[in-house]
C-alpha cells in the first residue's frame, strides 16, 4: 500500500513512522509512506493555504487550490471518477465518519492508494469534499489542532491490518474489536507476582478451555466499559 499525507506541517511526522511495525512494515516493502508539504502546491508567491471565511466568521479556512494542485500531482487527475482502481483520497476532520474497526479493515482490503488530506483551522474549503474526497474521516467526537494526530492514528491502525505486516496471521483477529468485542486480559511469566497468579486454565494447555476463558472473560471486560458494543441483552 501506498500512503501519501498532505499537510501544512511536514515536521509533524519527522520520525513518527520510524518505529515497530509501521517501521518494520516499510522495510519490508509492505507499505510506502510520504509526507508532502501542501504550501509547496500553493499558487501565490506567498505560499497561502488559508484564508477568511466567506460570510464572516471567526478562524480562518484552508483554500482549495494547493490541495487541488497536490491530489492533481498525486493522481494526474482532480475527478473522482478517473482516479485509479483502489485509490481514496480521505480528508481527517470532526465531521467524518468515525473511525472504527471495521472502516479500517475495509480501507486495509480494498485501498493500495490512499491519500490523506490534514485539515486545519475551521476546517478545509467544501469544494475540496465535493469534488477530491472519497472519505471523510474522524478519530473521535472531540476537536483537534489539525489532522496530523489523526492521520497518524488511522496510519497506525490500518498498517498492522496489512498482510505480513505482524508476522502473525491471527494477531490482529484477535484484538479489540476485531470480532465486536474487547480483548480478553493477557498474562506472562512470572506465573506469579507479588502474590497474585496466573489464573491456571492458562497454564494447564487445554487449547479449547483456554479459548473459552478468553472469549468469557473478552465478553465480561466489553459488558464493564463497552456495554454499548453488546446488544440488548448483553449478549453477542
Amino acid at each position: 500500500m501506498k500512503i501519501d499525507v498532505l499537510t501544512i506541517f511536514p515536521e509533524f511526522f519527522g520520525q513518527v513512522f520510524d518505529f515497530g511495525i509501521i517501521r518494520r512494515a516499510k522495510l519490508a516493502g509492505i507499505v510506502e509512506i510520504n509526507i508532502h508539504d501542501i504550501r509547496e502546491f500553493a499558487v501565490d508567491k506567498h505560499r497561502m493555504t488559508d484564508d477568511r471565511p466567506f460570510g464572516g466568521g471567526d478562524g480562518m479556512v484552508m483554500k482549495p487550490e494547493p490541495i487541488f494542485a497536490a491530489v492533481e500531482h498525486l493522481l494526474g487527475t482532480s475527478e473522482r471518477a478517473d482516479y485509479p482502481a483502489g485509490t481514496k483520497v480521505a480528508l481527517l476532520s470532526p465531521q467524518g465518519h468515525p473511525l472504527k474497526q471495521p472502516l479500517v479493515k475495509a480501507l486495509a482490503d480494498a485501498t493500495e492508494h490512499l491519500i490523506l488530506i490534514c485539515g486545519r483551522y475551521e476546517g478545509v474549503d467544501e469544494r475540496v469534499n465535493d469534488v477530491l474526497v472519497t472519505d471523510e474521516i474522524s478519530i473521535g467526537d472531540y476537536v483537534l489542532s489539525g489532522g496530523e494526530p489523526a492521520a497518524v492514528v488511522l496510519v497506525d491502525s490500518l498498517v498492522r491490518l496489512l498482510p505480513d505486516a505482524l508476522g502473525s496471521e491471527t494477531s490482529a483477529e484477535n484484538d479489540s474489536f476485531s470480532n465486536g468485542l474487547l480483548d480478553c486480559p493477557h498474562y506472562t511469566r512470572p506465573a506469579e507476582f507479588r502474590g497474585m497468579k496466573v489464573p491456571e486454565v492458562l497454564l494447564n494447555g487445554n487449547h479449547a478451555e483456554i479459548e473459552k476463558w478468553r472469549h468469557e472473560k473478552a465478553l465480561e471486560k466489553t459488558r464493564k466499559f463497552r456495554n454499548d458494543l453488546l446488544g440488548e441483552n448483553g449478549e453477542m
